[in-house]
């Protein structure tokens, strides 16, 4: 069978990938400094020059930047290109604030498209497949960011977006993709979708699902490749660095996310001092973009937390699956807790369903968590709210309340999953 051919980058030998990201490296931190005003009054109160970096560890002098200064210099002031050199524009939602505003020229996103091309070949793409994207289309850049590198890579795009879930279900079942491109939580939605209208899940076409945007578990991962019988690989983007294709798991491995090393230099640091971590120590990974033009990202502080390894499938090191996000971290009675480590517990047991969500309340001055979780469909409740709670106290080390609700309760996502409502400001 027809497959595609590696770049040779992505088996050069580890000499030849440093010695490129120095060379870009360089090149990136010119780039921003004399371009963007933001970025050289912070070079300048750190007492760095982009002369300074000599070497790839010389990175760490320089001053980090986080989605504020994106805020701070709303809408454009990071750009380090003029307008009439820009030809699009995408923006976060803005939920928590100013949204964060990218920008691309004709280059960047050529760079994007590639990567994205890049990393739909890796997640095990053939040549004649067709791709459903159920990403969002618009200013999310999921939706374009899948179309254009599904385009590039020459297969058949069918670009649905997110929502319409019974359509969703009818064109899956009408047009026979072999791989579709969406968040695990919606991935979740159309299965039940499919059993809804009486459809096995398993018996249809999809043979590899391309999954984003959202932290997920390997929990869920077994379970969706258990009830759609595919492949579930995972990719790795943002929109302030590029878009999803920063970072891609390769079949032959699935192992972690193959970073693409030769546009994104990765760094761990612990959040709370800056330090940088050494290889294989657990962190929030920061990116320095090696090719942008519109907007470069100099040491850019992802909050997401995983760890760098070695490379397998290719030169390029691996980062472990997002286990979190710094700023997704509940405090509860002074434990650190994360949404992921109760779907872990959540998914151990069959009769749950991974729908479910985390209220968090305050008892008097003490906060409070109640985990809801659906039951699954045909499964009886035997317990399951007592054994939930005792696992999540003893393997996670904070009380909470569970609560069995029936089936099609917790709201589906169309995208990005909402996982924890915090009541307790109110």
């Amino acid at each position: 069978m027809k497959t595609f051919p590696m770049e040779p980058i992505e088996k050069a030998s580890i000499g030849e990938l440093r010695a490129l990201q120095l060379e870009r490296l360089k090149w990136s931190l010119k780039h921003a400094y004399e371009n963007v005003a933001h970025y050289r009054k912070k070079f300048d109160a750190a007492g760095v020059k982009p002369g300074d970096l000599k070497a790839l560890e010389d990175l760490e002098k320089f001053p980090f930047t986080a989605k504020g200064d994106l805020r701070e210099t709303y809408p454009f002031g990071m750009f380090a290109v003029p307008m009439d050199q820009v030809v699009r524009l995408h923006a976060s939602s803005g939920t928590t604030g100013k949204p964060t505003v990218v920008g691309y020229t004709a280059k960047d996103i050529d760079t994007w498209t590639h990567c994205m091309a890049r990393s739909i070949r890796a997640a095990g793409a053939r040549p004649g497949d067709k791709v459903h994207v159920a990403y969002g289309y618009g200013l999310f850049t999921g939706g374009l960011g899948a179309h254009y590198g599904s385009e590039r890579l020459g297969l058949v795009t069918i670009p649905l977006s997110g929502g319409m879930t019974e359509r969703q279900v009818q064109l899956i079942t009408d047009f026979k993709p072999e791989i579709i491109m969406v968040t695990p939580s919606y991935m979740l939605a159309i299965a039940d979708e499919m059993e809804k209208q009486g459809i096995d899940p398993k018996s249809g076409s999809l043979r590899i699902g391309i999954f984003g945007a959202e932290p997920w578990t390997n929990e869920l991962r077994k379970q969706i490749e258990e009830r759609l019988s595919l492949d579930a690989i995972d990719i790795y983007g943002l929109s302030e660095v590029m878009g999803p294709g920063v970072a891609q798991e390769c079949i032959e491995t699935k192992d972690g996310l193959t970073i693409w090393e030769d546009h994104f230099y990765p760094e761990i640091i612990d959040p709370v001092s800056g330090q940088v971590l050494p290889e294989g120590a657990q962190g929030e990974l920061v990116f320095t973009s090696l090719t942008k033009e519109a907007l470069p990202v100099i040491r850019y502080r992802t909050r997401d937390l995983t760890r760098l390894l070695p490379g397998t499938a290719r030169t390029m090191r691996r980062m472990e699956k997002i286990t979190g996000r710094s700023d997704d971290m509940m405090i509860i009675r002074g434990v650190n807790v994360f949404p992921t480590q109760i779907e872990e517990l959540i998914l151990k047991q069959p009769e749950l369903s991974p729908h479910y969500v985390l209220e968090l309340t305050k008892d008097g001055p003490m906060d409070h968590m109640t985990v809801l979780v659906e039951i699954q469909p045909g499964s009886q409740d035997r317990g399951s709210a007592e054994r939930l709670a005792h696992n999540i106290k003893s393997y996670v080390g904070v009380t909470a309340d569970v609560k069995i609700v029936p089936i099609s309760t917790i709201e589906r996502s169309i995208g990005k999953a909402k996982r924890v409502i915090d009541k307790r400001k109110a």
